[in-house]
């Protein structure tokens, strides 16, 4: 199995989203402007780092509150591999154009049947509260985050009540993001 990674864009003030998130607003007030790296007219390094990141998907595990702002802004899985949606309660598979959701209760499931239909490719954790629990369950190998000089003042936090030790193995820049990955220590 690949990696289980979390690749988010950041504020600088620790948000991956703005204030007031709702279904006309996904990614919050000011939110947006944490993914213009990607979009436009990216640095040749930033379209490198987000080619790398479709490239190296092969599963996703998402929070039931992400899957719902993203669906219809999507219109598909949000990467082309198949995604395993936590829930409270099950509910039959949703077939998508590249892939499916399949729907699971439990953090570790939803993680080992990512990993099971990967294809040695990695997992990619998305949502703050679902990048947490991955976290919290020790599941989590690397975090990427794309650092934005951007400061949000509110939103949802990132890593909010979670402690863990990463080392550094990967940085880069551009005029509108720095790339650093991390290696989740064990503990």
């Amino acid at each position: 199995m690949g990696n289980v990674i979390v690749h988010k864009s950041i504020s600088l003030d620790g948000y991956v989203t703005g204030p007031n998130v709702s279904m006309e607003n996904p990614m919050g007030e000011g939110g947006e402007a944490l993914h213009s790296w990607m979009f436009g007219a990216p640095a040749p390094i930033d379209q490198e780092v987000a080619a790398w990141m479709t490239a190296s998907a092969g599963a996703v595990v998402c929070g039931r509150h992400t899957f719902e702002l993203g669906l219809p802004h999507w219109e598909d899985t949000p990467y082309p591999a198949p995604t395993f949606v936590l829930t409270r309660t099950g509910r039959p598979p949703l077939p998508a154009r590249s892939a499916s959701f399949t729907f699971v209760t439990d953090v570790a499931a939803a993680v080992r049947q990512a990993g099971e239909v990967a294809g040695g490719r990695d997992v990619i954790v998305m949502g703050a509260e679902t990048s947490r629990a991955v976290l919290r369950a020790g599941l989590l190998d690397r975090v990427q985050l794309n650092l934005v000089p951007l400061l949000l003042g509110a939103g949802a936090r990132l890593f909010d009540g979670v402690s863990v030790a990463l080392e550094q193995e990967f940085s880069v820049s551009s005029p509108a993001v720095t790339h650093v990955r991390y290696r989740v220590v064990p503990s």
